[in-house]
Formats: C-alpha cells, structure tokens, sequence
C-alpha cells in the first residue's frame, strides 16, 4: 500500500523538533487526503487494504476505497495518524484495534494462536513516508506514536507485521507493512517469524 522511509533513501537532514502527529478524525480527514494526493497512493489504495476482503478491494475502484475508509472514519473508527512538519504532511502510520481489519483474519502472517483473545489487541498495519521525507527517522517517531495512541484509547496490546530487511536492500514498496528493525527497536518483541521475511511482533501494555 505504502512505503516506508530507512537508511536505503539518501535525505538532507531535517529538524523534526516541531513535529506534529495529527489523529485522523471526520474534522482531519482533509489531512489524510492531502498527504495521499489524488491518486490515493500505491494504486489508489486509500489505506483500504487491511479493511476490505481480496475481492472487495479487486472489484472497487480507487474512488470507492477513498469512499469505504472515510465512511468509517465519519461512524468514529480509529484509523491512523498523520505526521505532519510547519503544516506539512509528511508520513502515516496506520493503528487501530485489529477487529477494523477484515484482512487479517485470513492472513496467515497475521493468525493468531487459538487461546489468544483479540480483545483489546491494536494493529499497526502499514506506514506511508513521503519520498522526500525517508531515511530521517520519522518511521521511528509515527510508530512511536501509534503506541501511544493505542494505549490512550485502552489498547492492552499492539501487534505488527513487518518484514526483516536482514540488512539487505528491499524494494520501497515491499516496506509499507514496516522493518522488524523498526519494531524492535520501539520495543516490540518478536513472537514468531512468519515465512522467510516476515515477522509477528507485540508490544504488551500497562493496565
């Protein structure tokens, strides 16, 4: 869907000190839409991928997915945050509680184990960094965020699904699920890899 920022992009530093992470609500949804541009990014994605099924994303145009997630956005689900820099939007993470995605429950990187109770268990789905905003840390910061976010609204638990890069050169578009270098270092621990480059991380809570 995404891309993620990391150290294969060569960028200028820049001061992050000012940043701002914005909570993607019916009143800010026009963030969200200014940072995806018209196109919806990745195919016109629209960050649906995770809440549709395989053949409801196939049958529906980029329009249509815009249409889907701010619907849901508009009856209140949580769906995500922006980072956004002197009111520039510069990247996406996407959280909220893992029943918002209908995916996942055919996903065989993301299945959980029987006697594991989904209850109060967040997702962080995928990540978007504007091109010119990779390789300057801001995947750290909006997963750091996300977190936080989640715990705010009663999270026990955070989950993520990223892929391990094994220090090697991986595609930009092969990245939006995150790095298991990213996770790891924000804490989460490693529950079990899923195939050879995926990975299933948590990231448990205080009550």
């Amino acid at each position: 869907m995404a891309q993620l920022d990391g150290t294969q992009h060569g960028t200028a530093q820049r001061d992050l000190s000012g940043l701002e992470l914005v909570e993607i609500t019916t009143a800010t949804w026009p963030v969200f839409e200014e940072l995806f541009g018209p196109g919806g990014v990745q195919g016109g994605c629209w960050c649906s991928w995770f809440r549709l099924s395989s053949r409801d994303y196939a049958s529906s145009s980029s329009a249509e997915r815009r249409d889907f997630v701010h619907a849901r956005v508009e009856a209140g689900e949580p769906f995500g945050l922006v980072a956004r820099l002197d009111g520039e939007p510069l990247g996406w993470v996407s959280v909220a509680p893992r029943q918002c995605h209908t995916r996942l429950e055919r996903s065989s990187v993301a299945r959980l184990a029987e006697d594991e109770d989904p209850a109060s268990l967040w997702t962080v789905a995928c990540f978007y960094i504007k091109r010119d905003a990779r390789g300057i840390g801001l995947s750290h910061r909006l997963l750091d965020a996300a977190v936080e976010h989640a715990a705010s609204r009663g999270a026990r638990a955070v989950e993520g699904y990223p892929v391990d890069t094994a220090g090697g050169k991986v595609p930009p578009q092969d990245l939006y699920y995150g790095t298991l270098e990213v996770f790891l270092a924000a804490g989460f621990e490693l529950v079990e890899r899923r195939g050879q480059r995926r990975a299933r991380v948590r990231k448990a809570l205080a009550d």
